[in-house]
């Protein structure tokens, strides 16, 4: 078995980020052949990438309800020799599952991860207001520890491939109060080959403040809006150095070899105090990317040969 059939992932097992590993793998025709491995956590996920015992992990990175993952932002500003190559987009569909023959008028409580139980909280209070609610390590590790007797509780609300995974029966799909939830996943390798523009691309990078004075914010963002490269994503993180100092991660609608982005991301590097670059790779939505035709390809070639043309006096 060598590295590049070893997919590292977000653990415990039958969660949404190894829902997401076996569509990124499905996708390439890679299952077959793969050893998926779950980890303990992100830092453990990436580090088997960095330590050549895995060619690929899959981590989570944004949730629509909650944000950014902070674990999996600051994790990946740390290592800072990891690219993203590939996003998933999973739906977060949450399931209630029991033993089977369980009797479900006596479900006097439900296990689950805290973050699971907030997002299932109408539909349990409208359905089995009764049912207390047990804290789990993961909505994974419900289903897993109600199949073998190891909790308290008399149902689990967990991803329907871990009720799958553990041989529990499904009493109600879909609880979530937000029907619209997603989780996005990054696929991140060591550095190599960028993959090629798609015309519906995102970039990734890291930018750290040079300083903290007024403006200096304003002074990197600038450098998108005046090339008109759209941010869908941006988050700050302390830098660690001192109060005051943050960097900011951000997701960049775009590629890197495209002139507006290229000329964007050398302009941050001018005015940031450091600057990471994370990867170029397909959006998971495989929406094209609308640019103004003032930033598009053909306009900057047209002002380069202007500024030729003009230097050489024709």
């Amino acid at each position: 078995m060598t590295p590049s059939d070893r997919f590292a992932y977000l653990g415990p097992e039958a969660t949404f980020t190894e829902a997401a590993l076996l569509r990124y793998l499905d996708d390439r025709g890679l299952r077959a052949a793969a050893t998926i491995i779950p980890m303990r956590g992100v830092a453990s996920a990436l580090e088997s990438v960095l330590d050549g015992d895995c060619e690929t992990a899959v981590v989570p990175i944004e949730n629509s309800v909650e944000g950014g993952v902070p674990a999996t932002i600051d994790a990946l500003t740390e290592h800072g020799r990891l690219q993203i190559v590939a996003e998933v987009v999973v739906p977060v569909r949450f399931v209630l599952a029991v033993k089977p023959g369980t009797d479900i008028g006596s479900l006097g409580s439900f296990g689950t991860h805290p973050h699971g139980e907030a997002q299932v909280r109408g539909y349990m209070a409208e359905h089995f207001p009764e049912a207390v609610y047990i804290p789990t390590s993961s909505t994974a590790a419900a289903a897993r520890d109600l199949a073998n007797d190891a909790g308290e509780h008399v149902a689990a609300v967990c991803p329907a491939l871990a009720a799958e995974r553990y041989g529990l029966e499904v009493i109600a799909e879909d609880i979530g109060d937000n029907r619209e939830a997603v989780t996005r996943f990054v696929v991140v390798r060591r550095p190599g080959a960028i993959p090629e523009p798609t015309g519906a691309d995102k970039t990734t990078i890291v930018a750290a403040l040079r300083s903290n004075r007024s403006g200096a914010l304003l002074e990197l963002l600038e450098q998108f809006s005046t090339r008109g490269v759209n941010m869908s994503r941006i988050e700050s993180r302390p830098t660690g150095d001192g109060l005051g100092l943050y960097q900011f991660s951000i997701d960049l609608q775009g590629h890197i070899r495209e002139a507006r982005m290229a000329e964007a991301l050398q302009g941050v590097h001018r005015v940031a105090r450091r600057l990471q670059f994370l990867g170029s790779y397909p959006s998971a939505d495989e929406v094209k990317v609308l640019v103004d035709p003032t930033t598009d390809e053909h306009s900057f070639a047209a002002a380069a040969a202007w500024l030729e043309d003009t230097l050489h006096g024709e």
